[in-house]
């Protein structure tokens, strides 16, 4: 074990974050008590004995994670925080718990406060995200194994492990063997409508084992146990479940053991009775100094341990390369990919978007260090591997390249998680209908502005053959309408080129890329500037404009073509590429509406019209899906869809 049990007792500790959580929910009038109060003791002695972290600089690479999967009970969190000294987790925002502007938010939001890991809300996410953290965990140890080695701990509930998310998760941890990993499960029985044998008969532990795990039990009130599970979990190669069985609202004496408690306050009265329960004869939002010194030895100890670890780095012969990794420098990228470019205009490949992008990625991979490609089980079709990237596998962590498998909810979660370790550039792929699959991850990504790269390849009905299952009209619709996320659907290998460029510059929220899988001309003329930047620009101008021809990926080929038949017919059409909606709407006015132009517009693409209301105005047309698609050849489908330049230009001359 890591540390003595301070005097002030763990059994007080524990009662500190009882306390809290009780006071702070009651203050709000709405909050979880419950599982903090079940869990206090939990968590104060993983903390007390194991956890090393450092309040004062609470970024540092070689901290042991923390992930409170159990968002509810987001007190538990802030309490602990509290307690060990976060300069901006004063008692203020303990007593502002869930009130706006307050740092103290119902469920933990990354970014929000020092020290949250990542935002845990939706259950399951955060279980997901962490085998995410742990795997990024192994992947640096194989590379700096004198510079990382952490755990990643995790406190789930059952709802937690109810989640579909939750069996990719463990059967993915479980597969690669990562031994840093424990989850501690709040075994209570207890869910929002009752006992958790209303809706499972599930054996957890079996489940756990099954896939590979270690798995361990004990009383959750008992410091002894628990402290004797972590220690074994700690020694194994697999990762750990410990089974914490627990009274939900421990101390409540009312309420403990009940729904009742999970996820509503107490009531003065109760609290009254708690308190004289607990023996804490303390007014509210009041903790003994001893219960803080208590706590403030963890802090010490974790300052001493980072302290240590930045001497090791100092004396590290490979410090630069390690400090490369963490800055995540592109420069290196870009001269490189300046010379793709140049090559790409002299050679006008007519290629599939999918295999534009694998082009790039090669000059991305070679260039840059911490990429970290995969694929949910359809590398060969996403073509995200490329030559020299090796295989992860269990044991052996020196690779580049990771087997998601088909777990495409459990791969958006995971790359979260490496994302948010911060040594590595995560991306991985899957087809573009099944980014629904992934969603809740990609919107959580979005909403913690973390810069995972998610690789959706087989944009539209252009996919063919494998039919409407596949063929995701309605998914860049819903794509678009997560804030946050910047989708880049580009038309050719240039622009292919520079949405990578984009994504790996981008620092403050994911990028997805929606690629083709049929093969598409070069159109772009040059590549001096990298004109997807923008979002959409004039790909051809004609001058004097009768109307605007404004298409996405695969269609602004459709649109070059009927730009040439109108003008054939005396009609000067301009053609407007808008690989991504978001970064246009960032642009200023003048250059939007110098883009637009004033003439008629059509928009193109095949997918429904929804979104396009943001180039659009409700006069305009469209040509594009109006329905789900058919299974047959590509060419057929644009054809019997009406997709097609003879379209685009009747639809002109009803406007003109």
């Amino acid at each position: 074990m890591t540390a003595q049990i301070p005097p002030a007792g763990e059994r007080m500790m524990a009662n500190a974050i009882r306390a809290l959580a009780m006071d702070a929910v009651e203050a709000a009038k709405s909050g979880h008590p419950g599982m903090p109060m079940g869990m206090a003791d939990v968590a104060s002695v993983l903390f007390n004995r194991f956890v090393t972290l450092d309040p004062s600089m609470p970024d540092w690479p070689n901290r042991d994670r923390f992930v409170l999967s159990a968002g509810h009970g987001s007190m538990l969190l802030y309490a602990i925080h509290h307690l060990l000294g976060y300069e901006d987790m004063g008692m203020d925002q303990l007593s502002a718990f869930r009130q706006l502007g307050s740092r103290t938010a119902g469920h933990p939001e990354y970014g929000h406060a020092k020290g949250i890991e990542m935002t845990t809300g939706p259950l399951g996410q955060g279980i997901a995200t962490a085998v995410g953290m742990a795997l990024s965990e192994r992947l640096a140890n194989a590379r700096f194994p004198d510079l990382i080695e952490h755990y990643t701990y995790v406190i789930a509930g059952d709802g937690c492990l109810m989640e579909g998310v939750s069996q990719e998760a463990i059967d993915l941890a479980g597969h690669l063997g990562l031994g840093q990993l424990i989850v501690l499960w709040d075994d209570n029985g207890i869910t929002i409508d009752g006992d958790t044998d209303l809706s499972t008969s599930t054996d957890q532990r079996a489940r756990f084992a099954a896939s590979g795990w270690h798995v361990l039990a004990c009383d959750g009130h008992t410091p002894t146990e628990i402290a004797d599970a972590i220690e074994a979990a700690r020694k194994d190669t697999r990762p750990s479940l410990i089974a914490c069985r627990t009274v939900i609202g421990f101390g409540a004496p009312g309420k403990q053991g009940s729904h009742d408690v999970h996820g509503a306050p107490l009531g003065i009265d109760e609290i009254a009775a708690t308190r004289k329960a607990l023996e804490w004869d303390h007014a509210p939002f009041e903790i003994p100094d001893s219960v803080y010194a208590a706590w403030s030895r963890i802090a010490r100890r974790g300052r001493e341990a980072r302290e240590a670890w930045e001497a090791r780095r100092t004396a590290s012969p490979r410090r630069a390369e390690f400090d490369r990794l963490c800055q995540h420098d592109t420069t290196p990228l870009t001269q490189a990919m300046a010379t793709y470019k140049a090559a790409l205009l002299s050679d006008k490949p007519k290629v599939a978007t999918r295999k534009a992008s694998e082009m790039a990625l090669q000059v991305v991979n070679t260039a840059l260090p911490y990429t970290i490609g995969g694929s949910a089980d359809l590398t060969g079709s996403n073509l995200t591997r490329t030559k020299g990237q090796t295989s992860v596998k269990p044991g052996d962590f020196s690779g580049d390249y990771l087997h998601y498998g088909i777990r495409e909810h459990g791969m958006a979660a995971a790359m979260n998680g490496i994302a948010l370790a911060g040594l590595f550039r995560p991306y991985g792929g899957t087809f573009l209908a099944f980014a629904d699959y992934a969603r809740p991850a990609i919107r959580l990504a979005a909403l913690m502005g973390v810069p995972t790269i998610f690789v959706m390849t087989h944009d539209s009905i252009g996919l063919g053959e494998d039919g409407p299952t596949h063929q995701p009209v309605e998914i860049l619709a819903s794509l678009r309408a997560i804030p946050n996320l910047t989708v880049l659907r580009p038309a050719d290998a240039v622009e292919t080129a520079e949405a990578w460029e984009i994504a790996l510059a981008a620092t403050d929220g994911p990028v997805l890329l929606a690629l083709s899988r049929q093969n598409l001309p070069t159109l772009r003329v040059e590549a001096d500037e990298n004109l997807t930047v923008r979002g959409a620009y004039l790909l051809r101008d004609p001058g004097e404009r009768q109307v605007t021809l404004i298409a996405t990926g695969s269609e602004v080929e459709i649109a070059v073509t009927a730009a040439d038949l109108l003008a054939e017919a005396g009609i000067r059409a301009a053609v407007v590429s808008a690989p991504s909606f978001e970064r246009f709407a960032r642009q200023s006015d003048t250059y939007r509406a110098a883009t637009l132009g004033d003439a008629p517009r059509i928009g193109i693409e095949a997918a429904i019209r929804m979104g396009w209301d943001a180039v659009l105005r409700p006069d305009d047309a469209f040509v594009g899906m109006n329905g789900f698609g058919a299974s047959a050849p590509a060419p057929d489908l644009y054809e019997h869809f009406n997709i097609t330049p003879q379209a685009v230009v009747k639809a002109a001359n009803s406007l003109i």
